[in-house]
């Protein structure tokens, strides 16, 4: 596995829209050359735009609430990039399910009337369940789709939904610090929790991925326990990206991981690309522009560590 890393730390969330919003240049820009209806999905749109307060670390927080006291930076979100971009998409489907995120979002055709955007208050589960069922043709049908949860919102089961459509390409946030958290060191993990992670990655097969039986002494003699492995970033890594492989037709294999300011991974940014015919090149994009913003970072740091 060849992760890409942001081994500074720094404004992660920064990153991680510079990143898609390059590939959606590159996307419209080949789609618009072919005979195809496509869209730009958001799954998790927030209200459009991202606001970083006084009293948290930036680095920490993605769309915290609202407070006109503390706001010190009003940034654009994945929404609005997206709606800037150009070439520009066919239509732009921006899903929130909080009703007063959602409320703010439906301002974007308001200020983009040009656009054809459809905002939709629902779960994204839910929407894709329906969206992406096997009586609904994708043939003239293609889209882009960013999931970006808060944290482990997104079942398995609509990755699989995505991927089975053969037309949509997906990055995706996937949140390996939290998974991590869930992962107690001695295995002890409470049913709600394992069920939460089942859902998440599908099956219960990451349990032996995660731990190992080791043999422990006691009072009463060898004894045989679960524990986490050590290199378990590493290996949940693997895990999904192996997983991601087995169900869509290209993956990079160079996923951006996004740590807070002290180095510690929260989340992978990870590309896949539904269709057959257009993989290797979707692929290929996404691992470039993946690979360009770790040396993007690791130039600021070196000329400033320089400084």
């Amino acid at each position: 596995m060849n992760t890409t890393k942001q081994n500074f730390g720094g404004n992660w969330t920064e990153q991680k829209l510079i990143c898609v919003a390059k590939y959606l240049q590159a996307y419209t820009t080949i789609m618009n050359n072919q005979q195809f209806n496509f869209a730009y999905i958001d799954a998790f749109a927030g209200t459009g735009y991202r606001y970083i307060t006084l009293d948290e670390d930036p680095h920490e927080t993605l769309f915290p609430e609202l407070n006109n006291q503390d706001v010190v930076k009003f940034r654009q979100g994945s929404a609005r990039n997206a709606l800037e971009v150009q070439p520009e998409f066919k239509k732009y489907i921006l899903i929130e399910n909080d009703v007063e995120r959602f409320k703010e979002l439906e301002k974007l055709k308001e200020e983009f009337p040009e656009k054809n955007i459809e905002c939709v208050h629902t779960d994204a589960n839910q929407y894709f369940l329906e969206k992406c069922d096997k009586n609904v043709s994708w043939a003239n049908h293609r889209a882009l789709v960013f999931l970006d949860p808060f944290g482990m919102q997104i079942e398995w089961n609509t990755i699989e939904l995505i991927a089975k459509t053969k037309a949509i390409d997906l990055w995706l946030l996937f949140p390996i610090g939290t998974v991590n958290r869930l992962l107690k060191k001695n295995g002890e993990i409470r049913q709600s929790i394992r069920e939460k992670l089942n859902l998440f990655f599908g099956d219960d097969s990451w349990y032996e991925i995660f731990y190992k039986l080791a043999t422990k002494n006691s009072l009463f003699g060898e004894m045989e326990k679960w524990e986490k492995i050590g290199n378990i970033f590493s290996e949940i890594e693997q895990y999904f990206i192996e997983r991601l492989q087995k169900s869509f037709s290209g993956v990079a294999a160079n996923p951006l991981s996004l740590r807070n300011s002290k180095n510690v991974p929260l989340y992978l940014l990870c590309f896949a690309a539904g269709n057959p015919r257009g993989a290797q090149t979707a692929v290929k994009i996404a691992q470039e522009i993946l690979l360009k913003q770790l040396r993007e970072v690791s130039n600021f740091f070196d000329d400033f560590l320089q400084s």
